[in-house]
């Protein structure tokens, strides 16, 4: 079977982007050299594993986890069954990060500026941000140490060159939290627990202690409210990400907070400030 006749059968079953980024994941090639050779001769072995793949997409498994990659802020980050698939709706959350990171630094309130992500799972806002912005020092906090290992591999891999500093700690939520911080970033859990079974079947694939907010989907944004004070520093800025029906309880927690829309239009990230 050459590789056009392979493209073709993939396709049928999860469609031409995706049977195209699996046949260059497995023959290690791109898509300019699949189009310039769709004639060439598949290997049986790589046949049989890319229709094999092919078979677990179609019911339910992501592409991500088979790749093993996922892209966020144009940026490329290793991913497995053990964190949530980074998505774009979350670049908000690292937008009005650096928003933030730039305000404080061009008022001259201060150079160097301290930032606790919680729940940080590949570390995606924490990577993006050790990469992106100047002078941040993070603190990174899972409670699942399979998450945190994935985030540390994606923190050497992508923040290499950069004088930026990203210390790991398992943690729930502010168990092992010492510091106070100028900012507090939090992508938490925020499905309510009799919803995950109505998610869609590629989602209930990611892992389930990343996805349940407890019986209103607010369990964790609760637990912030109760110690952002204790960790968070005076004028400081608690940023989080929320579902998008989530606003008007969210925002009855932190009172005068912002809420930024994300592309949908949706209400996704609160913003609130420490006076």
């Amino acid at each position: 079977m050459n590789i056009n006749e392979l493209l073709k059968i993939v396709s049928k079953k999860i469609g031409t982007n995706e049977s195209h980024l699996l046949l260059e994941s497995i023959l290690k090639k791109d898509r300019k050299y699949l189009i310039i050779n769709s004639n060439e001769e598949v290997d049986e072995d790589k046949e049989k594993e890319c229709i094999k793949f092919a078979r677990k997409i179609e019911k339910g498994y992501p592409i991500q986890y088979i790749l093993n990659k996922a892209y966020f802020m144009g940026l490329e980050f290793y991913v497995d069954k053990n964190v949530l698939i980074p998505q774009p709706d979350t670049e908000i959350v690292v937008e009005s990060a650096l928003k933030e990171i730039n305000r404080i630094q061009n008022e001259g309130i201060k150079n160097r500026i301290s930032i606790l992500d919680l729940c940080t799972g590949s570390g995606c806002i924490a990577v993006s941000l050790c990469k992106m912005a100047e002078n941040i020092d993070i603190t990174a906090t899972d409670i699942s140490y399979k998450a945190l290992k994935i985030a540390r591999k994606n923190y050497n891999e992508i923040c290499k060159n950069t004088t930026n500093n990203i210390s790991f700690v398992r943690s729930d939520m502010f168990n092992k939290i010492k510091n106070k911080y100028d900012i507090i970033i939090s992508n938490p859990p925020y499905i309510e627990s009799n919803m995950i079974k109505n998610l869609n079947k590629d989602v209930k694939r990611e892992p389930h202690i990343a996805l349940n907010g407890g019986k209103d989907g607010i369990k964790f944004y609760k637990i912030i409210k109760q110690n952002v004070n204790k960790y968070l520093k005076d004028n400081g800025t608690l940023i989080l990400e929320i579902g998008y029906n989530q606003r008007k309880i969210v925002q009855a927690l932190f009172e005068e907070s912002d809420c930024i829309k994300d592309f949908a239009n949706n209400d996704r990230v609160i913003i609130w400030r420490k006076k």
